[in-house]
């Protein structure tokens, strides 16, 4: 997996589960407030997504996620050196949207395992996860527009411009699988739509509703933006070669997608013997009829391919040259020293994770 040093001395100092645990206690309860108004049966399928119930309807402490967009719009209002809690109703949105997102991904993946159990839509079926999905957007911009305020207004324009992308960047995604090849400036393109553009909104949103500029917004979406090229990144590597008790999902997860993921993409673009095999192989998976009964073994030859072809190597500095982007944006930003490095400290996190 790829490591980073830590950008600073400090940086390393900080807690960065205390960090995270931090937003995920601000947010929780406002969250299930927002999912309360659900009408029945989305409210409790959405609380099945969330891990607050098993599938049978009983109370349950399942994996609610790494929590991270949270904790970075709860973090970047004290960039204005206003309250945490001013950044709560930013963060509550950006993870409604966030999985929003997920339950349809899901869906239009085949996934059905996710934060080591069964997705919604194994359990309750398609159509609450199309439904429930839905539900989350429309309560992201509630919770946001119901306080009435010009900041709300601006932080909710923000949110909107980010959803968009997000689903600009699915759409890609969706369209590459069915491609022979995809390039690595395509895959970025991609990939920055679909995991940047949320992170940079979760790392100004707390901001805006503390008073921000667009200046100052901007430049932290910055930051949020390289932040979200190098956490996919990492995914990317984790969808090859993560452990499944780790991830929560099936071994060679992205390989069995048939994703155009960063590691296959570089490999495929390298040259060399290694890159023509992968390539010869991919073209014909993706006309087999039995592609889904293929053995472990198979998989793993494909994974070996990626490696030796350069792939998951590039993929690692990748992820390290977008965090290096991503710190240096902060630089351009006014903020207390504690806050700077925190943001260092959670950037530090998403390129050392092992899930």
């Amino acid at each position: 997996m790829p490591t980073v040093p830590p950008a600073s001395k400090t940086a390393e100092a900080v807690d960065v589960t205390a960090l995270l645990e931090r937003g995920r206690t601000l947010a929780t309860p406002v969250l299930r407030a927002a999912i309360d108004r659900l009408a029945p049966p989305m409210d409790t399928v959405a609380a099945y997504h969330f891990g607050w119930i098993d599938a049978q309807g009983r109370p349950a402490t399942g994996d609610g996620g790494k929590a991270v967009r949270p904790a970075l719009a709860v973090l970047s209002a004290e960039v204005m050196s206003a309250a945490p809690e001013t950044g709560i109703p930013g963060a509550v949105a950006v993870e409604l949207v966030h999985n929003f997102s997920l339950l349809h991904d899901d869906l239009m993946d085949g996934d059905e395992q996710r934060r080591h159990r069964d997705t919604v839509w194994k359990v309750h079926g398609p159509a609450q996860a199309i439904l429930v999905g839905d539900a989350l957007f429309a309560l992201a911009n509630e919770v946001l527009l119901e306080l009435g305020t010009v900041e709300a207004g601006r932080a909710t324009r923000r949110l909107t411009t980010a959803t968009r992308a997000l689903i600009d960047g699915q759409a890609q995604d969706i369209s590459y699988e069915h491609r022979d090849r995809v390039s690595v400036e395509e895959c970025l393109e991609m990939e920055g739509n679909k995991t940047g553009a949320l992170l940079a909104c979760a790392s100004s949103i707390g901001a805006v509703l503390g008073g921000a500029d667009d200046r100052t917004a901007d430049t932290l979406e910055k930051y949020g933006y390289h932040l979200g090229l190098a956490f996919q990144a990492v995914d990317d590597l984790l969808g090859i070669w993560g452990d499944p008790v780790s991830t929560g999902k099936q071994t060679w997860s992205d390989l069995r997608q048939r994703k155009k993921s960063l590691p296959v993409v570089a490999a495929l673009a390298a040259g060399g013997s290694a890159s023509e095999r992968l390539g010869e192989l991919l073209a014909a998976d993706a006309k087999a009829s039995d592609f889904e009964n293929f053995s472990e073994e198979e998989f793993a030859a494909r994974a070996a391919l990626i490696e030796e072809a350069g792939g998951r190597e590039w993929t690692a500095d990748e992820a390290r040259r977008q965090h290096t982007i991503a710190i240096e944006a902060l630089d351009a930003v006014d903020m207390p020293d504690r806050v700077r490095e925190q943001f260092t400290a959670l950037a530090d996190f998403v390129v050392v994770r092992k899930r």
